[in-house]
């Protein structure tokens, strides 16, 4: 098991600190600061546990202040409607007295409907493309180092993208990628903790598509890429230790803000579940 495995399975444990509120530890991936996927799961297991007859069909969160990573994080959970159908909750993730987070969600109970969806177009299976260190052993002569160095960290998640001439070659293109993406191990737990963990991994990359369009990498240090929101839609059940599919694409920037959409598909072409997010994008002046 890896470490970064091991702290996404501590990331999920919250301790409880009274009915409502929670506490989650927190960690650095090496950005000095909280990793938005860490907060926004953290933040969906706390309003989960005060709905434990419901299942989270969507949230939307918006990012206020970078997070310590060297402190925990506080959730404190208000219960604003109770219906037959729908619960609606809102969280806010705390440091000491700021809000560094906060996070609606919405929960609804079981029912049939209406069923259609985006369909997959045909894409690699993931067994038949590179893992990481394939992938290295094949292109690590092509690859800037600061890639290089970005496929040799050590994941909580394996990550096999379809395209990775983007690494080698960053021209401006389409604004799309796409990954194969499961869990480094076994994760085991509830519905609510399933949705977490994708949660917590919906955040990899999805803003880094707007870059794609300029043929800039997410470490070029001439621009600035911070998360504003994030939103999650829960589709349909899933298992989160397959491989899951993450189509990403971008169709907008504009004053210093990125848009990016993601959908999350199973090996069978069943769309899982969607995500939205806003990001900054601000080139940064030189001195």
């Amino acid at each position: 098991m890896s470490k970064a495995f091991e702290i996404l399975l501590d990331t999920l444990n919250l301790t409880p600190k009274s009915e409502l509120i929670y506490e989650g530890p927190s960690y650095d991936p090496g950005w000095n600061r909280v990793y938005g996927g860490q907060v926004i799961a953290q933040a969906l297991i706390a309003a989960s546990k005060t709905a434990p007859d419901k299942e989270c069909h969507s949230l939307h969160g918006y990012f206020m202040r970078p997070g310590d990573p060297d402190q925990a994080v506080s959730y404190h959970v208000d219960p604003v409607h109770d219906g037959r159908s729908f619960l609606t909750r809102m969280i806010h993730a705390k440091q000491g007295n700021e809000t560094i987070f906060a996070m609606s969600a919405s929960f609804h109970r079981k029912e049939t409907g209406l069923d259609h969806q985006d369909s997959l177009v045909d894409i690699p299976k993931p067994e038949d493309l590179p893992n990481a260190a394939e992938l290295l052993d094949q292109h690590s002569d092509k690859l800037p180092p600061e890639v290089v160095a970005y496929f040799l960290r050590d994941r909580s998640f394996e990550m096999r993208p379809i395209d990775i001439n983007r690494y080698i070659n960053p021209t401006p293109s389409k604004p799309e990628q796409g990954f194969w993406i499961r869990p480094s191990g076994k994760i085991d737990g509830s519905k609510a903790i399933q949705k977490a963990a994708l949660a917590f991994v919906s955040d990899f990359t999805l803003l880094d598509t707007a870059l794609i369009a300029h043929g800039k990498l997410l470490f070029d240090p001439a621009i600035m890429t911070v998360s504003l929101d994030h939103s999650i839609w829960f589709h349909r059940p899933f298992d989160i230790n397959d491989w899951l599919f993450y189509r990403l694409t971008s169709p907008n920037a504009y004053g210093a803000r990125a848009l990016c959409f993601g959908q999350f598909y199973d090996q069978n072409g069943k769309l899982i579940a969607s995500t939205a997010q806003e990001g900054l994008t601000r080139p940064v002046q030189r001195k």
